[in-house]
């Protein structure tokens, strides 16, 4: 497996920094890298079940990268580790006097130690295959997301214990949002907090056996769909 991998600017890498670090406010834990054919793949968790009885929905978030050809790996390294080390490659280019504001030429990255304990990493969603069955916007998710993170936010109050914490986040973010068919409200949040909604930018909505993906020009949203909804 590759260690490293090349992003093709210093404006590829503090892009890859801003994604890592608003999916950290959300879930600091791991973050899955794809390589190969010329794009890393990386995946971060936003919601996820952590137990049988937990109904929380698989809700993962999606950006892609040009990096260099000719490699290819399938890490999950710790999420923490890899923003230091982004951040310490931003340190040395303003180091040596580059614009991280423009352009640069290719920048190596290299991965943190991989993890092993990641429940959701072992899930994956498919690269191909996906048909278009719709489209939502702005006006659509930004409301559900902010109504669900003042709900969130009013049944839990501090000091309230882990298992009452996903029971409430199970049912805010695994209710359907109004007019979206199978699209549960987890992933309004998962777009709004990663900064992939835009105002007047419509999102398109694919499937592909139990997975739906909503698109904008920033990412995708990707959620496992309970086996109830799946089509014939």
């Amino acid at each position: 497996m590759s260690q490293s991998f090349f992003l093709v600017d210093s404006l590829a890498v503090s892009d890859l920094q801003v994604y890592l670090s608003r999916a950290g406010r959300v879930e600091d834990g791991s973050v899955r890298l794809i390589g190969g054919s010329g794009v890393l793949a990386v995946y971060t968790a936003i919601l996820y079940p952590r137990g049988l009885l937990d109904q929380t929905p698989t809700v993962l978030g999606l950006r892609t990268f040009a990096i260099q050809p000719g490699v290819a790996f399938d890490a999950v390294v710790p999420m923490r580790s890899l923003l230091d080390r982004l951040a310490r490659i931003t340190e040395t280019l303003n180091a040596g006097g580059a614009d991280t504001d423009a352009p640069s030429g290719p920048v190596e990255v290299r991965m943190p130690l991989e993890v092993s304990t990641v429940t959701w990493a072992g899930i994956s969603p498919p690269r191909g295959g996906w048909r278009a069955v719709g489209e939502t916007g702005y006006d659509v998710l930004a409301p559900t997301a902010k109504a669900g993170i003042a709900e969130v936010a009013e049944a839990i109050p501090s000091g309230t214990g882990e298992q009452l914490v996903q029971r409430v986040r199970a049912e805010v973010w695994g209710r359907p949002i109004d007019g979206l068919e199978y699209v549960p409200a987890g992933a309004a949040f998962a777009a709004e907090s990663l900064g992939f909604l835009a105002q007047d930018e419509p999102i398109t909505i694919h499937e592909t056996g139990p997975w739906t993906r909503l698109t904008t020009r920033r990412g995708h949203i990707l959620i496992r769909r309970q086996a109830w909804t799946l089509r014939p």
